[in-house]
């Protein structure tokens, strides 16, 4: 990429699949990027586990690979900050070392612990929606707590991955509000912690293992120490900015600062986060959550546990003749296997996708559904089934924006980002199927580009988020719904919404009996 001067900021997003590193100017042009990935391990159905280590190698080699390609040196660099999966639980010591492999956040071991969690009906549950997830802090510490006790009374911390990489980055621990409002059941109007649900259902001595400081995304967190700096190749010194929630960045790299905007942040999971200036409650998303992003504002957050990692899925387990193909004629194999599904016509000739392959995280709030395709039949191949996977995460998308109309939230804008954002079939199968505009900015990967943003505002260059935001994002394209489409989708769209409650109570019986 193009080669500059300082000051400039770094972004480090660390993704579930991968972690990238980007180079930014203050104007919000990219200089340079690099990623790198690594391994998830499944060891039980619907459990998922990595190795805090390997984000530390991906940030190390990314980082330094940025500044070749930059040509820029640590001088240049004014400012870092990082982003992480919420809620993803490191249980470690004092000095780092994690105890154990951490627990991701799709994981869902601990849906009973959730419903216990839920079953106190503490009004702090309101801020969350009604109900915790299986995701969540609570529900996993006491997991550890119950089943790997050793574990859980060895550990200094039980913190999540975003606060482990700062700790790396910084050698002090503190948490992200961010990260706390929406994921440890904490309320700053409420007066913070809500020690008497901790009490309730048996953690109370998990505060401990918190860190004492609580900071919002991009207040100046430490500097990076002389062991960091030689690590990723920068200068010691250079201030740290709180970080967040990977799609709360992609909210600030989406210029999403504003109330009444939404950003469709699309990952290896997809999360709509809806930015309101007042609290909506009564919803099935997640939230309100009161400054998790902003002062004065509230987010509302939806989500679905897994969609570009549905792709994925298929990719690797039934596409070997496409990938094959592609890297024969020098193609990328999403870009190959788009085309095929780009020559299926809407509704797949009758294939029906359901999303929840890893639960269905909203509005359902269902960690036992399980994913489904069917309608199969000997007509259908490949691009079928990959235009059916798009089309049942549009669905799930679109059950989720119905949702919250039914709360009186409706978006001006809707902003997209995230890998799924670089297939522009999927992108118009989500407009059609939602019949909503989507917007796209320059920069695609606006989640590290929000990182990048906290790192800036951080360092001083700029005096809040929204004058960052300004000044370093820019809107490029608008993608508009094809209204020709519309009774195509409602009618497939009913049949999504229907098979849950046709197949329910057989999903549920099939996850509990899975030994």
């Amino acid at each position: 990429m193009t080669s500059a001067k300082g000051p400039c900021v770094l972004g480090i997003d660390c993704g579930t699949q991968s972690l990238r590193s980007a180079i930014f100017d203050l104007t919000g042009r990219m200089l340079a990027s690099a990623a790198e990935e690594y391994p998830i391990d499944f060891p039980q159905v619907s459990w998922a586990e990595q190795r805090a280590e390997h984000w530390w190698d991906a940030a190390k080699a990314t980082c330094r690979q940025c500044l070749d390609e930059s040509g820029l040196s640590g001088d240049d660099i004014v400012g870092v900050s990082i982003d992480g999966t919420s809620c993803t639980v490191v249980a470690t010591q004092s000095d780092g070392t994690p105890l154990r492999p951490v627990i991701l956040w799709m994981d869902q071991r601990a849906h009973e612990q959730a419903d216990r969690v839920t079953a106190t009906g503490h009004h702090y549950l309101r801020y969350v929606g009604g109900s915790d997830s299986p995701e969540w802090m609570l529900p996993k510490a006491l997991w550890l707590k119950e089943n790997e006790t050793e574990t859980y009374e060895r550990a200094d911390y039980i913190i999540e991955g975003t606060d482990w990489l700062m700790f790396r980055l910084t050698g002090e621990w503190a948490a992200s509000l961010c990260n706390t409002t929406c994921k440890w059941n904490y309320v700053r109007p409420e007066g913070g912690w809500a020690v008497d649900l901790l009490e309730q259902v048996g953690l109370e001595d998990l505060m401990p293992k918190w860190p004492e400081r609580i900071l919002p995304m991009g207040e100046r967190a430490g500097d990076l120490t002389p062991a960091a700096a030689e690590d990723l190749g920068l200068k010691a010194g250079t201030p740290v900015a709180q970080g967040g929630i990977d799609a709360y960045a992609g909210m600030m790299g989406l210029d999403v600062v504003h109330p009444g905007r939404m950003a469709l942040v699309m990952g290896s999971s997809t999360c709509h986060m809806a930015l309101a200036a007042e609290g909506i409650f009564g919803t099935h998303v997640w939230g309100p959550y009161p400054e998790a992003l902003l002062p004065g504002t509230w987010v509302l957050e939806g989500g679905q546990t897994a969609t570009g990692s549905i792709v994925k899925w298929f990719r690797d387990n039934f596409c070997h003749a496409e990938v094959q193909e592609a890297e024969a004629a020098g193609r990328s194999a999403y870009e190959l296997l788009d085309a095929k599904a780009a020559a299926v016509p809407p509704g797949c000739e009758g294939l029906v996708l359901i999303d929840y392959f890893q639960g269905n995280r909203t509005p359902l709030r269902d960690p036992l559904a399980r994913g489904m395709l069917w309608g199969l039949s000997l007509r259908h191949e490949v691009g079928h089934v990959l235009r059916a996977i798009y089309e049942g995460t549009a669905f799930g998308t679109r059950h989720i924006l119905e949702d919250l109309a039914s709360g009186g939230y409706r978006p001006e804008g809707i902003y997209a980002c995230g890998g799924g954002a670089r297939s522009a079939l999927w992108l118009q199968i989500h407009a059609d199927v939602c019949g909503v505009p989507i917007y796209l900015t320059e920069v695609p990967d606006a989640t590290v580009l929000g990182t990048a943003i906290c790192a800036a505002v951080g360092a001083g260059q700029f005096d809040s988020v929204q004058e960052a935001s300004a000044a370093m994002v820019t809107v490029t394209e608008q993608i508009e719904p094809n209204a020709a489409l519309r009774d195509t989708y409602d009618f497939y769209y009913d049949k999504y919404v229907r098979t849950y409650g046709q197949m329910r109570e057989l999903m549920h019986e099939v996850a509990r009996g899975i030994v």
